[in-house]
């Protein structure tokens, strides 16, 4: 830990001083006490569009047209400006500074959505090793939509989604991969989740996960969907045994066809086998083979297993056959987290009050590894000890910094502080599991909302990417290591706050990954132009 809090003394101690293995960048990041965005430009003039984030290595600025149809992409180039004023006054800023441009450059703007299609605003992932970025476009939802033999019942249907892979570096579309009369669901990257060059496709409505590979072309190759069809051999074995199971039934009525008639006058009728929804799905059948085996081994005699099986499987049998996929996100290469419940859960925004349940998905054997309640402690317990693996959702260096239970005390003191606080335990665990699988690329990298580094109010700001009520007060960031400190604020809106306090406004926060840079975003319900401000080091 650095003695002082001066940014000359900590360049000269860091000089003598070599901080513990492992540890450097750790050490680094302390000075992120002292460059702190400290000055604020309020209501700046800034084109109308839409947002979206940082790129996690803070090259890029992405946002979009009002209509939906265009993606607009920024580089951050800072504030430059030269003056005579003495050094030990901070020279005025000039006109110019109030402008988006400058501190934004734009490098491109680029028409992703035809005309009846629209980019869907709050979906975007990040492929750092070759710069490409995916983005989402789409046809309005349909909820009453027509019945379809393979489709859930009661999932809404999209005309068309198109997800784009995009070169940011110049704009360059690189591939396109399509999917009609189907539901993913885009909103905050739900339904679709990145794991270095693997990318996961949730669908909805049929229950495939789809599995592509980024190639580094930039083409998108389907590896494997699972989903009815778990292995890449088992459409081509039952389609085989389909036709060898057909056969057979023809020798049958030739051998029969001397007594047909006799057959018919007696009430026998023949119908040929069907093959359409003769099983369940090959990861449902995988899923009530372990349920099973782990009721089954929870007893040695015969007589006890028969009575466990009949109260804890066969009991609810129905309710495990009609659980339906609602989230999924990469634990490594080999292994999917997959949530599940019923239907409504999955279509609804608020899944809260819906059970559900976990399972560990081994996409090498193919086999379930893992079974969990929504309230199991087990479960708990491996999110408190190892948040960061499931947080984590790649081998990127930026994310490896987001503070989570595992890797800072004061959160897990937090954490712990909650979980005393808490009336129901198990109510306590349901809450925290709420937020597995975790959203890919759903967190800010910046240094800003270390909690070893700074202290806020996690209701006001946090490194959630997600829109906030706006409050007219400022947020405060505290020093960690200096709690009566304050290091800076930042305040969303117009300075003198807003002159219609009947309105319910909402605000959303875009800092950089690793600059004294950050973006506040301030507008109403009835989005009228909102109301920008840019937070620097001056």
């Amino acid at each position: 830990m650095f003695s002082s809090g001066n940014v000359t003394a900590r360049v000269f101690e860091r000089q003598i001083r070599r901080p513990p293995p492992g540890a450097s960048v750790n050490r680094a990041r302390h000075f992120y006490e002292n460059l702190v965005p400290s000055f604020t430009l309020y209501d700046v003039e800034s084109p109308d569009h839409c947002f979206r984030k940082f790129t996690e290595d803070g090259l890029f600025l992405v946002s979009f047209s009002r209509n939906h149809q265009e993606l607009i992409v920024y580089r951050p180039s800072w504030l430059s400006f030269s003056s005579d004023s003495d050094d030990s006054v901070p020279p005025p800023l000039p006109r110019r500074a109030s402008r988006f441009d400058s501190f934004f450059t734009q490098l491109y703007s680029v028409n992703l959505a035809s005309a009846n299609e629209l980019i869907c605003k709050d979906f975007f992932l990040y492929f750092h090793t070759h710069r490409f970025g995916l983005f989402a476009t789409s046809t309005a939802q349909i909820h009453d939509s027509p019945p379809s033999p393979d489709a859930v019942p009661g999932v809404p249907s999209i005309d068309k989604i198109t997800f784009i892979l995009l070169r940011l570096d110049d704009g360059v579309i690189l591939d396109e991969r399509v999917f009609l009369h189907d539901f993913v669901n885009l909103a905050n990257n739900m339904g679709v989740f990145l794991y270095d060059d693997l990318l996961a496709i949730l669908s909805l409505r049929y229950q495939r996960i789809h599995l592509l590979q980024i190639r580094d072309s930039g083409h998108l190759v389907d590896a494997r969907a699972i989903g009815y069809f778990c292995r890449e051999d088992d459409e081509l074995f039952l389609n085989s045994n389909s036709q060898a199971s057909e056969l057979q039934y023809k020798n049958k009525l030739q051998s029969l066809s001397g007594n047909r008639e006799d057959d018919m006058d007696n009430g026998l009728h023949y119908s040929q086998p069907n093959a359409e929804n003769s099983f369940l799905s090959g990861i449902k059948q995988r899923l009530l083979s372990f349920i099973f085996r782990e009721i089954w081994n929870e007893e040695s005699d015969n007589t006890l297993r028969v009575q466990s099986l009949k109260k804890k499987f066969y009991f609810h049998f129905q309710d495990y056959v009609d659980l339906i996929i609602w989230k999924v996100q990469f634990l490594d290469r080999q292994h999917l987290l997959i949530k599940l419940g019923s239907v409504d859960g999955g279509v609804s925004r608020i899944a809260d009050h819906h059970p559900a349940f976990f399972a560990v998905y081994n996409m090498e054997t193919t086999d379930i590894v893992a079974f969990y309640q929504n309230s199991a402690e087990d479960l708990y317990q491996l999110f408190e000890q190892y948040s960061d693996h499931f947080t984590v959702s790649s081998s990127s260096p930026f994310m490896n910094f987001v503070t989570s239970h595992s890797n800072s005390v004061h959160a897990l003191e937090q954490l712990k502080y909650m979980k005393n606080k808490a009336n129901s335990f198990s109510q306590f665990v349901k809450k925290m599991l709420l937020s597995l699988p975790f959203s890919c690329q759903s967190q800010s990298p910046s240094p800003y909302f270390d909690q070893s580094l700074f202290r806020f109010d996690e209701k006001l700001i946090s490194a959630a990417d997600r829109h906030r009520q706006s409050s007219d007060n400022p947020i405060k960031f505290i020093s960690r290591r200096q709690p009566q400190t304050l290091k800076f604020k930042i305040k969303p809106g117009p300075e003198c706050g807003s002159a219609d306090g009947r309105s319910k406004k909402i605000c959303s926060f875009l800092f950089h990954p690793h600059l004294p840079l950050a973006i506040s975003i301030q507008q109403t319900l009835f989005m009228p132009p909102s109301v920008v401000n840019i937070h620097f080091r001056r």
